[in-house]
């Protein structure tokens, strides 16, 4: 299921957005002296970023990772590694622990089941993740044009990563799977634009979720997904 949080300026969003996942990185501290986030690429997020960097919480107790990556090098444009570096691993948040999905080297199942192994070590359940969405209905790497798609989906699956090829966007990713970001305490989306806001509608209205991926999240009813959306 979902709730709709919907705000007429980016700007008040970014700011409401970056007090509530305080609030919540600030609970999991509380109750546990640690906390983990995972955030989605992309310009949306860039002024959230930054209203969460200023927030006062305990930043060097925080892991933030990304519930997807593709697999590029640091300083290419492409890099949502870099774009959490540049956005929001800065001012207060600089403290906070980055969880690499991308490694050096080549992405084999060596490298992968290694990850699998340190994910789960240090990071899952995440306390807090952050997805995006695509005019196709993709949610971090889960693509529907991906011959991966019914893997990503699984309601069980084993592995936390995996590989997946989209066929209508470039480069190799490495995402998080459907039942791992599942088991998030908090899942919200965060979304902006009235093409997002048709997408979404869309998606709201019919099931198939291989079709569009992002339906898993808006209707799974053991879900509480918080969409926060600006025009």
């Amino acid at each position: 299921m979902h709730q709709l949080n919907d705000f007429s300026q980016r700007a008040d969003l970014d700011n409401d957005l970056a007090n509530y996942v305080a609030d919540l990185l600030s609970n999991a501290l509380n109750d546990k002296g640690k906390a983990s986030l995972a955030v989605s690429g992309g310009s949306t997020p860039k002024g959230f970023f930054t209203a969460l960097s200023n927030k006062p919480i305990d930043w060097k107790n925080v892991t933030i990772t990304l519930a997807d990556e593709r697999w590029v090098d640091f300083e290419s444009e492409a890099s949502n590694t870099r774009l959490v570096h540049e956005n929001l691993l800065k001012n207060k948040a600089s403290a906070a622990t980055f969880f690499h999905l991308k490694k050096r080297g080549e992405f084999n199942q060596t490298a992968l089941a290694q990850l699998n192994v340190e994910t789960k070590e240090v990071l899952l359940p995440l306390d807090v993740l952050i997805l995006g969405m695509g005019e196709d209905g993709h949610t971090a790497s889960l693509f529907p044009c991906s011959e991966q798609i019914s893997t990503a989906l699984a309601i069980k699956n084993d592995d936390a990563l995996m590989k997946v090829i989209p066929k209508t966007a470039p480069h190799d990713r490495i995402t998080f799977t459907y039942a791992h970001l599942a088991q998030s305490k908090n899942i919200i989306l965060h979304i902006c634009g009235e093409r997002k806001k048709i997408v979404l509608d869309k998606a709201l209205a019919s099931d198939n979720q291989q079709e569009m991926p992002i339906r898993a999240f808006l209707q799974n009813p053991d879900i509480n997904t918080q969409v926060y959306w600006a025009e």
